[in-house]
């Protein structure tokens, strides 16, 4: 902290109120943080943060542990933002803070009327003789330019206001001068040469399909807005506050006491009156339905989309349907000549594909029940069955895996002429345990049971840079957006892995696998959680930001080969009271908050299954 003696007020980052060498004398501008400056009083008070407009009460520099003059200029920012003006004027006079600098506010009136020079100017500290006649700078805004945050880029800032530039001359079809801003403005700062490019490829796009190859909604100002925020987060907190900061703030307050909250399973925001938590009991921890319709293992449960029906597939070589409001099956789809092994919902719902040990793909429609198509991988082996399939946004195409290394992966269109013919396969030379597509469809994730993720550009088929794990995995699972992917690893792990960074973000410990295929899934109204099955017949749930497991369920009874295995869960994704598990114990269960309909459920875990089949299959074993 230092003190600036003239003024005799303290400022925490060690700027004074004129940091960029301004004195406050006078107010410049109409508008702040996009709201009017002037009072309903017809007052317009100056943005000098820090400068003493009048005398007032002598306080502590602090309140409550924090910064006085932080909180004032947040708060004034908050009333702003709601619509009371006068409120924040009556706070800024008697506190004697005001929320901007005189250049900060006059940057970003510059940056907000298009006054691109003038916002160059404030931003680099023109000298006087530089500033043009009429220009929107005040005379005491010259000097070493507006104090940035640590480690912003001066010259990035200057990019992107030359870019808007270009941008709206090319909006308003002025060719010429948007090239010779690109030519002579952009060009010599030598920012980014990628974006340099695909700026240049924007002059000989038509007029009508502009906005939308530049990433571009919204009206002018709207965009001036957005280049505003952007430009604000290099700009020092001191000299002028991130938009909507408050807001922001108590965005951060909720979303702490939802990460500390253990069983927060509500899309209910907490209330900022008082400290949340939820109650145990609220959360889906009692089986309350037991399907026990397949004759084999269950080896995939999923809801569909709308959470409206679940679909579960079996060794028993088939798929049953089931609606979810009493579980009664509408469908029981018998085709397959083997062990069915995964089964995936379109996403709006309509069709389901199976997948079987038989090599073949079948695509199911929900409603009536008709077999579609089927589908079939040219394998070199016919042993090698079809592991996985995953749609794209359409609905209408679909990528199907194996573990065979001649043909691995197939994409396939129901629009096809020939729709039981795929239109692309991957190049041979790895196997395929499980695979997915982000839901905008740009990336095909692919699981390489030999330690690797391989990821794909589903737009050109190129794979992208992969992930490799430090162990075998058995399964994958994506988040709602796409940006995060669960992975079961055979040593007795889940890792949330960071699609874009490549980074494993988080680690969930204590369930059990080696020998067979376990899947995990994300869960509840916000997919706070990671649930997973496991190879001692519990069901593990862990929190997903602090990585505590907050239970273990008692889940699955001993198969026909003797283990307690639970293989597959999911979230019901429009009831998050809801998940559903499926086991070696032929069975499926339906857990939810509710109590069990009959006492003495918990008993049925450990009665044998009378059955006389053989044990697991190696179909659904990890190891190849």
């Amino acid at each position: 902290m230092r003190v600036n003696d003239n003024l005799g007020q303290a400022y925490s980052n060690g700027h004074t109120a004129s940091s960029n060498g301004s004195t406050p004398r006078k107010p410049l501008h109409n508008a702040v943080n996009g709201h009017p400056s002037t009072s309903l009083n017809g007052s317009a008070p100056p943005f000098a943060n820090g400068a003493v407009k009048k005398s007032s009460l002598v306080r502590s520099g602090t309140y409550r542990g924090h910064n006085r003059e932080e909180v004032v200029r947040i708060l004034v920012q908050g009333l702003l933002d709601m619509g009371y003006a006068n409120a924040a004027e009556c706070l800024s006079e008697e506190s004697g803070y005001n929320l901007e600098s005189p250049a900060a506010a006059a940057f970003r009136s510059a940056v907000m009327a298009g006054a691109w020079s003038d916002a160059e100017a404030i931003l680099l500290g023109s000298p006087r003789s530089d500033i043009a006649e009429g220009s929107l700078i005040d005379d005491d805004q010259d000097g070493e330019g507006l104090v940035l945050a640590e480690g912003a880029d001066r010259d990035q800032m200057l990019f992107l206001i030359r870019q808007q530039k270009f941008l709206e001359l090319l909006d308003n079809r002025d060719l010429s001068m948007a090239l010779m801003v690109l030519r002579q403005e952009l060009t010599p700062l030598g920012h980014d040469v990628h974006q340099l490019h695909a700026l240049s490829t924007l002059l000989m796009c038509p007029p009508e399909d502009l906005r939308t190859k530049a990433h571009w909604g919204g009206t002018v100002a709207e965009s001036r807005k957005m280049l505003l925020q952007d430009l604000s987060m290099s700009i020092a907190p001191s000299v002028m506050i991130r938009d909507h900061r408050l807001a922001e703030l108590f965005d951060q307050i909720k979303q702490h006491q939802i990460n500390q909250c253990l069983y927060h399973n509500t899309s209910v925001a907490p209330s900022l009156y008082s400290d949340h938590l939820c109650d145990r009991d609220d959360f889906p921890s009692r089986t309350s339905i037991e399907l026990q319709d397949h004759s084999g293992e269950v080896w995939h449960v999923q809801f569909s989309h709308d959470g409206t029906k679940l679909a579960t597939a079996s060794q028993d070589r088939t798929v049953n349907v089931y609606e979810t409001v009493t579980f009664k099956r509408i469908h029981e789809f018998k085709q397959h000549t083997a062990e069915v092994t995964y089964i995936a919902w379109s996403p709006d719902d309509t069709k389901i594909i199976s997948c079987s040990q038989d090599g073949k793909a079948r695509v199911w429609d929900v409603e009536t029940g008709r077999l579609t198509v089927t589908l079939q991988h040219n394998s070199e082996e016919p042993s090698y069955g079809i592991t996985a399939a995953a749609w794209t946004p359409d609905s209408m195409g679909f990528v199907t895996a194996s573990h065979d290394r001649s043909c691995q992966l197939c994409y396939w269109s129901l629009l096809a002429e020939v729709p039981d013919t795929p239109i692309y396969v991957w190049p041979e030379g790895f196997r395929v345990q499980d695979v997915a597509i982000t839901n905008d469809g740009h990336w095909l994730v692919a699981l390489d049971p030999q330690n690797v993720i391989r990821i794909f550009d589903l737009h050109n088929y190129r794979e992208e840079p992969p992930i490799r794990t430090a162990g075998k995995m058995t399964s994958i699972s994506l988040n709602h957006d796409g940006s995060m992917v669960l992975v079961n690893l055979a040593l007795g792990e889940v890792q949330m892995i960071d699609l874009v960074t490549r980074d494993t973000v988080r680690s969930f410990k204590g369930q059990k696998q080696g020998e067979f295929v376990i899947r995990s899934c994300f869960g509840g109204a916000a997919e706070n959680f990671v649930v997973s099955g496991s190879e001692d017949g519990l069901i593990y749930v862990w929190h997903k930001e602090n990585e505590n497991l907050i239970e273990k369920l008692s889940g699955h009874g001993r198969g026909a080969g003797g283990k307690e295995c639970v293989t597959t869960v999911d979230w019901n994704p429009r009831d998050a009271s809801m998940f559903a598990s499926g086991g070696d114990d032929r069975k499926v269960r339906i857990w939810s908050a509710a109590p069990p309909p009959v006492d003495g459920l918990s008993n049925i875990l450990n009665t044998p299954v009378a059955r006389g089949d053989s044990g697991r299959v190696s179909a659904m074993r990890s190891t190849l």
